[in-house]
This record gives structure tokens, sequence and C-alpha cells, in this order.
């Protein structure tokens, strides 16, 4: 267990400046020539206007990355993304719009009666892009997990415009991790207003860029609907699973409250934080449909509370639907520990905190597609590599139990990647991860699924973020290429961050590109080749 008692990772939650034009990383070690392209990636980097501080770790202003590979050179660029709530906030030098975690006040020049007034509009949804990048056809959107994402030009990384998607499909939001398939198709979820004024969770699909060269996004269309637990307060829904034929939804006891969010926030100086609650009986409900269909399969999945952020990878075998998730025990959420003010405290602090939070551990839950009532009361799982099971019970509920894949205490396995344009939705060997201690992300993980056998690159005060697997172009395992990683390194040495690229097949050090800038933290992002 590695220590962090000289607090650098508090680098990763510092604003930063953007770069009017890419700067040349310095190269030690030796980058496959192969590897052309940009790594593109979101994060917060504005931390406070003014005087005014933002609370929570999805609260920063985003910040849109660049690695550009190019014979063996590398430079780094970054620019804000001009949302909305970026905009306004450069404009009036306050926070305009209320993020996350941090509510923004009434303007204090306005007149009172002006005041009162905006007590009675509806919310202004944030529009601030600082979780993820994600292709559509042959344009770029970066987006958090709202209804609004951001056009974006991939290489000079200026903005090009909002988009609000709910005027093109029915969700009131979208998450930040949609599943892009092979030919360009784009799945997502996103909740909205089902039939009878209850609640629901949209599949949305976007097709291709067909030969008309239309906006795909003028072509969403919702492809299934999922049903809510309960008619007046959704699941958080942060990914999903999909295979060739099947979409898998996890819905967690992380509920929202929708009276909170639609009654004026104003009134009660709320943000969107102040909306949860959890429902501390339900455990976790499982659904299923099929993909081409649209069909909801009607099977009962249950099991007991945890918190879900990534899904690993989703495939089929055999009557049955594997399903690796990056899990949180139990019902509290997560995301409580996720301000500024926990992240950025002293070590010891750090690890009290986190010692009260939920548990990580990544786990495989097995689910049966072909239920036979004459099975009552036994375990329906007849794949012969996993210990998970699934019981038929007498109230035709599955119920689940997993199987661990990865389990240390306080430390967690997250942001999970794989060679996803080869093994998406299909059976799978590796997957790549950020190991979180304490909450402090200090290593990055390649994790045998079938084995359970791990491999580790780690240095001292050194922080990675999420690593990406960026496959060999005649590659013929699956882990044949290499991983892409942002490091901070404020301790040692005189450049604070590099590009950290390792050997896939056993995290070994391929190459670093070191930059004369800090790199705040980055939470998803892409390889878009050259």
């Amino acid at each position: 267990r590695v220590e962090h008692p000289a607090g650098g990772y508090k680098k990763l939650f510092e604003t930063v400046e953007e770069l009017s034009s890419p700067v040349t990383a310095h190269v030690t070690g030796w980058i496959p020539t192969w590897l052309r392209g940009s790594l593109l990636r979101c994060g917060p980097g504005l931390f406070e206007v003014g005087a005014e501080p933002f609370y929570h770790l999805f609260d920063g202003q985003a910040l849109l990355h660049k690695f550009d590979f190019k014979e063996g050179h590398v430079t780094y660029h970054r620019r804000f993304v001009r949302t909305d709530a970026y905009v306004r906030a450069m404009t009036e030098k306050r926070i305009v719009i209320t993020e996350f975690g941090t509510y923004a006040y009434p303007d204090p020049c306005k007149n009172i009666f002006s005041r009162f007034f905006s007590y009675f509009k509806g919310v202004e949804v944030t529009d601030n892009a600082l979780v993820n990048v994600y292709p559509v056809g042959e344009d770029y959107y970066a987006c958090t997990e709202t209804n609004f994402v951001t056009k974006i030009n991939p290489d000079t990384l200026e903005t090009i415009k909002q988009v609000d998607l709910s005027k093109y499909v029915s969700v009131n939001g979208a998450t930040a991790h949609p599943h892009i398939e092979n030919d360009g198709t784009v799945y997502n979820i996103g909740n909205c207003f089902g039939k009878n004024f209850s609640l629901a969770y949209n599949i949305i699909r976007i097709p291709p860029l067909q030969a008309d060269k239309e906006d795909p996004i003028n072509k969403a269309e919702v492809v299934v609907q999922f049903p809510c637990s309960d008619r007046f307060k959704p699941s958080y829904v942060h990914s999903f699973g999909l295979t060739s034929n099947y979409i898998v939804f996890v819905e967690t006891p992380v509920k929202i409250n929708l009276l909170k969010f639609l009654s004026s926030w104003s009134l009660w100086g709320a943000n969107y934080m102040d909306c949860f609650e959890s429902n501390e009986t339900m455990g976790v409900w499982l659904h299923v449909a099929e993909k081409k269909k649209g069909r909801l399969l009607n099977i009962k999945y249950r099991t007991s509370a945890f918190n879900l952020f990534h899904h690993i990878n989703t495939y089929e075998d055999n009557g049955f639907l594997i399903v690796d998730l990056c899990t949180w025990k139990g019902f509290e959420f997560v995301y409580n520990y996720l301000y500024l003010a926990n992240l950025r405290a002293n070590w010891d602090e750090v690890k009290r905190q986190a010692e009260k939070a939920p548990q990580p551990e990544a786990r495989r839950y097995v689910l049966p597609l072909n239920i036979d009532k004459a099975d009552t009361g036994k375990n329906l799982v007849t794949l012969p590599y996993t210990t998970a099971t699934a019981t038929l019970r007498s109230d035709e509920t599955i119920w689940l139990e997993p199987e661990v894949i990865f389990s240390g205490p306080r430390h967690a396995f997250e942001f999970p990647q794989i060679n996803y344009r080869k093994y998406c939705g299909k059976p799978y060997t590796y997957t790549y991860g950020l190991g979180l201690n304490h909450f402090v992300p200090d290593r990055l993980c390649k994790l045998n699924v079938k084995t359970k056998e791990t491999w580790v690159w780690q240095e001292p005060d050194s922080y990675p973020s999420e690593p990406i697997f960026v496959s060999h172009p005649e590659a013929l395992e699956e882990d044949d290429g290499v991983v892409l990683s942002i490091v901070i390194s404020p301790g040692a040495g005189p450049k604070p961050a590099y590009l950290l690229i390792l050997n896939a097949k056993d995290m070994s050090e391929v190459a670093r590109a070191e930059v004369e800038v800090n790199i705040p933290v980055t939470f998803h992002g892409l390889f878009k080749r050259a």
C-alpha cells in the first residue's frame, strides 16, 4: 500500500490556463511509429471564478486536452470549452450557472423586483461539458450528463456549437458513456417522462453518417423504454451495457428526487447534489431488452445494493448475459465523498473520509435469459467458468450473486477500459483501469477477468488518469498495443506532468512525453487515429 503524505494529488484540483497554441513535449523512451493520432480528454480546469469557488469535483469548467502523436513527436494542447456556463462566467466574472455541487446565486446587480421574478424561472441546466468526448458521424462532442452536448473541433479544440439533445429525442439528459458501434451507430440512455406521468429511461440510437451527409443527430430515435422502479424518482444512470443482441440497464438505489429537482432551486439555494437520495430497501434491479426488436425482456433480476458508474463489458454466452461492473457496495451515494474539500484534504483526512465511504469491488454478474418455472429455488447458472449465481425465487424474481473479479480494501479498480473496437459486447479477457487509493488515483492496473491476474504500473507521488488502450494496427492478440495515460508528478523533478505510454502486455513503460505545465484531473476521453 502506497501512502501520499506529501499531498501531491492536490495539484489535480488546481486551476490552470489554457494554451494559445500547442507546446512540444519532451520524449524519453521510444514512441511506436504506428502510434499516429490524438488523445483527446476532458476534465475540469477552472476551479473558481474570481473569489467564488466551485465545491464539487464535477463543477470546474470544462477543459479539453489533446496529445498529438506524429512520427515519434508529441505535442500538447488545451482549450476551455466555450460553453454557456463558461462564457457567461467570464463575462460576468461570477458563477452564473448552477453546477453539480455549486449553486449560482442570483445576479447581485439586479434590483429586488427582477430577482423576485427569477425565483419563478425554471432551472437553467448546465452545459459544462467536462466528462467525456465522443464521435457522432464525422463530428466530435464534449459532454456532461445533461441534455446539452457541445460540438468541438478535434484538431484546434475550438468550440463549434451547443446542441440540445432534448430537441431531437425524448430525453431529459444523456450519459457521458454512449456506446459507439464499429459502423458509427451511437447508443445512449437518459431519463424521460414515460406514459401516464411516470418516469422511465429511454435508450436512444443515433445512426451512422449516411450518403446524404445530414447530421445524424437529426435522425436520433428512441429504440426502447425501460420502466422505473419508482414512478416519481428515477435512478441516477451513468453507463449501460450493450451486446450485439441485448441492452443491459442496471437500476441502482441512488435516486433523483424530482419534486426537489423541478421546484425552484433559487428559493433554497439548491444544486444537483441536493436532489439525490438513496432508496434503502430496493437493492439493485437489472433490466434487459432485445436491441434489434426494442423489446423488453419480462425478467426481474434483483441483487443487493450498490452504486454503479462504469460498466466494464457485457457479452452473451450460451443463453446467459455476462455483465462486468465496477461497483461500490451499499446505497449511500459515492459522489457525497467527491467534494473538492475532501479531495484536497491532507492524506490522513483523505483516508479517514474514504473509510466511511462505500467500498469498491469489480464484479461479474450472470443473467440467465431462458427461465423455466420448474427451476424455482435453483441456481440457473450452468457456465463452468464462473461462481456467479442466479436463483429463481417463488415470486418469479431472479436473485443474483456476483463473482468478485477485483477487490482490495479502499482500493478501487475504476475508469475501466478494454480493447473496445474488437471486444465490446464480446467474450474478452483483459481490462485496464485506474487504481484509486482512498479516491486518490495512484496506479494503473491491467486485470485478466478470467484468471484475476493483475499487472500494475505505479510510481511514488505520481497521479495517473484513466488508461486508454490503443490497439496495434496489425494486432493478433487482444492486448497487442499500448496504454495511454496522463500522469502528474508534482513532487519529482522539473516537469509537472507527462503523457505515459505503456506496453499493454505487461504494463511496462515504453515512453513518456513530458510537458512544462501542470495538467488537472481528466475523467474520460478517446484516441482518434490519424
